[in-house]
């Protein structure tokens, strides 16, 4: 909005200066005048103040004086328009607001989209603050974006089935999308147009029906989720293991400050490309925390891994301890 204004604006003056322009060379011929007297000429002709001429007109001078008048009519009436539509827009509260986050869309790159701010999409939005991640938030209820928008939550007005919604949020820079409408059929068209417009994008998607399951994995989605099973699982699990799911309940990865499990890769570890172990590294003595598990650049897991286990480039380790520990962690290794 900002850029088409300007454009206009510059559209506008250009025009002006143009016309001043084509008025002084033009008395300066037909009449002429000095180089100031047909600037004064130029000016009194176009503000139309009604003052005298400097010196008498003959029939060409006049033939083109009517010209300038009729073409600054124009011109002066079409530029008027634009600065104060501009004045106008830059006043709007609104306007402004909307302006501002245009801009920070503009600068955002490898950001996550969220689509819907219903309950699955604010648990999404306060894991991604709680690690300083960059997110847009797709959402076309307008009173839901008035009531939650703010410095740290950033949001697209509009229905994310259209492209040209995604295109705006800044799909084409993203590295992922969340998915979290309550409709299967809305997802699922969403995962297929985002696919198509970026096919590097990790999507992850809400499913709320088996049957909407493969179909969604087949239209692109990285990973389908279904918060009703997960809850149901939740629950029953508290009744066959309740005291390993309490634990585990207990178990922070909600922030950098409180979290108890972190994953690393190797190349936030390391920066060359030597061969290490778990066993060489030491991290149980130097920070307290233990290795649980370790993700091959294959994509294979590995719990409890051996501590001769190789540390590959391209794979990763998650990691266990206190608050404190992880903290300490992250120094040592300037993570």
């Amino acid at each position: 909005m900002l850029k088409w204004f300007s454009s206009k604006i510059y559209l506008a003056l250009v025009l002006l200066i143009g016309v001043i322009t084509v008025g002084v060379f033009g008395f300066r011929f037909f009449s002429d005048y000095s180089w100031i007297d047909a600037l004064y000429m130029t000016v009194i002709t176009m503000s139309t103040v009604g003052f005298g001429e400097v010196e008498p007109l003959d029939d060409s001078a006049k033939l083109f004086t009517v010209f300038l008048i009729a073409a600054n009519v124009v011109i002066f009436a079409y530029s008027i328009s634009i600065i104060t539509e501009y004045i106008v827009n830059k006043s709007d509260p609104q306007k402004v607001q909307y302006r501002k986050i245009q801009k920070m869309i503009f600068k955002l790159e490898n950001h996550i989209i969220i689509v819907g701010y219903g309950r699955n999409g604010k648990q999404a939005a306060d894991k991604l603050l709680a690690y300083d991640k960059s997110f847009i938030i797709v959402e076309k209820d307008k009173s839901v974006i008035e009531r939650y928008q703010s410095e740290k939550l950033l949001f697209q007005e509009g229905n994310a089935t259209e492209d040209d919604v995604l295109i705006g949020a800044g799909i084409k820079k993203a590295s992922c999308l969340i998915c979290t409408l309550p409709e299967d059929a809305d997802n699922l068209f969403i995962v297929l147009s985002s696919r198509q417009i970026n096919n590097d994008l990790k999507i992850i998607s809400r499913a709320s029906q088996d049957a909407s399951y493969k179909k969604i994995r087949l239209a692109g989605a990285d990973n389908v989720i279904m918060p009703d099973r997960i809850g149901g699982d939740h629950m029953a699990s508290l009744v066959v293991v309740p005291d390993l799911i309490e634990f585990l309940d207990n178990l922070s990865i909600v922030g950098k400050k409180s979290i108890n499990i972190e994953e690393i890769s190797f190349e936030d570890l390391f920066d060359d490309q030597k061969e290490r172990t778990i066993l060489t590294i030491d991290m149980r003595s130097r920070t307290g925390c233990t290795i649980i598990g370790y993700k091959s650049p294959d994509g294979e897991y590995i719990v409890n891994p051996e501590a001769d286990t190789v540390l590959m480039p391209g794979s990763k380790i998650v990691v266990l301890g206190r608050p404190e520990q992880v903290n300490l962690l992250n120094k040592e290794f300037d993570i």
